[in-house]
């Protein structure tokens, strides 16, 4: 068993809220994690279709058979289960008393909005992080094997590899969540549509130019980003907002917030083709960007992330905000040998464009050496968490 770093807080937050939400992608680790923490629990599951038939026949009934502490997975099946929570959680108002997981964030964000706010802890859970896996001792030989293998936990709890998991995860997203729960009906399409997206991972989106080479209208397009979005299979980092009369770029970049999944989806099929591919400086960047949002959502937090690019074409990967105000600076290099060469633009756009000093810069690279130089931190992307100020 990979324990998770989310569990602490998740317990934590328990004994404060009456109703805790677990949202991820599919096979995520929700289940185990929420297991894991609360074994006391009853478990009840809305992935059986004769549970769901049992809530939706006599919901309040179902609630009262179901009177002690409980976990209701894959809650985004019965949306009407929060209206019902509500009533429940304000005639008692006890900590704990329910955790609800589920693979769609805008379902449940929806639901949970509309019936608990002000009631609910949040969490998201993504795939497997950097320290999770070093805590297991499963962490892969290198930067490539890392982005190859992704962080679903069954490639690990399972001994997979990524060609023997991932074919059949696309398959089961495809008709499960799209399908059934969000209402793509064109699955090929959208198969092509999420291929085309793996292949800009790291790349500024243009949105009409993705539409037009997938073969539909760009509201289309529009919509299943959206579907990406809330499946937590895509996440847009927007750029830096500057009131200061910069020309700076306007456009999101996209990254998978898995790895594996779009070293699959490209076709690279064993590591060796990431090590030799166009597309690996990318994918190690959405790797790294993938890292940080674990750090903060293992952690109970909202990440305030952009990157920061002028329209000359200078670049800060990554940008951690606080409020209004950059804190951390990161360049992202995939290369196994740091170079100081890589401080230089970081350095001079941190210090004339986001008010930092060398001290809360770092470079990230695909190397194991750190070192604090007079610049800022070089740092192996194994210890991308350590850089953060929580």
């Amino acid at each position: 068993m990979i324990l998770r770093d989310a569990e602490a807080c998740v317990k934590d937050q328990a004994g404060k809220f009456p109703v805790v939400s677990i949202t991820g992608p599919r096979q995520s680790g929700k289940t185990t994690l929420a297991k894991n923490a609360f074994p006391s629990y009853e478990y009840v599951s809305f992935e059986n279709p004769d549970v769901r038939s049992l809530f939706n026949d006599d919901p309040r009934g179902f609630l009262g058979r179901h009177a002690g502490k409980v976990i209701f997975d894959e809650a985004q099946r019965v949306p009407e289960l929060f209206s019902y929570l509500q009533e429940t959680v304000d005639s008692g108002n006890e900590p704990g008393r329910f955790v609800v997981t589920g693979s769609q964030n805008f379902l449940l964000s929806k639901a949970v909005g509309q019936s608990l706010a002000g009631r609910v802890a949040l969490f998201t859970l993504l795939p497997l992080s950097c320290s999770e896996l070093f805590d297991a001792e499963l962490m892969p030989v290198d930067a490539a094997a890392w982005v190859w293998r992704g962080g679903y936990p069954r490639i690990y709890d399972s001994k997979l590899e990524p060609s023997e998991f991932f074919p059949g995860y696309i398959e089961t997203y495809l008709q499960r969540d799209v399908r059934e729960e969000l209402g793509v009906r064109s699955l090929t399409a959208f198969k092509r549509f999420l291929q085309l997206c793996a292949l800009r991972c790291g790349e500024q989106l243009n949105v009409t130019a993705l539409a037009s080479d997938c073969g539909v209208d760009v509201k289309t397009a529009r919509g299943w980003l959206s579907v990406l979005e809330a499946s937590h299979i895509v996440y847009l980092l927007q750029p830096f907002f500057s009131n200061r009369g910069k020309r700076l770029v306007k456009r999101p970049k996209l990254y998978f917030l898995d790895t594996g999944l779009a070293c699959s989806l490209i076709g690279l099929e064993a590591v060796e083709d990431v090590r030799d591919s166009e597309y690996f400086g990318h994918l190690f960047e959405a790797a790294v960007v993938s890292e940080v949002l674990k750090s903060f959502y293992a952690r109970g937090r909202v990440p305030q992330l952009s990157f920061w690019r002028d329209a000359g074409g200078r670049e800060v990967d990554l940008v951690v905000e606080r409020g209004l105000r950059a804190v951390r600076a990161l360049e992202v290099k995939s290369g196994i040998t740091y170079r100081s060469k890589h401080f230089a633009a970081l350095v001079d756009i941190a210090q004339h464009e986001l008010g930092l000093d060398p001290t809360e810069c770092a470079v990230v690279y695909g190397g194991n050496v750190e070192a604090d130089t007079s610049r800022g931190r070089a740092a192996p992307y194994w210890k991308v968490s350590q850089l953060l100020a929580f």
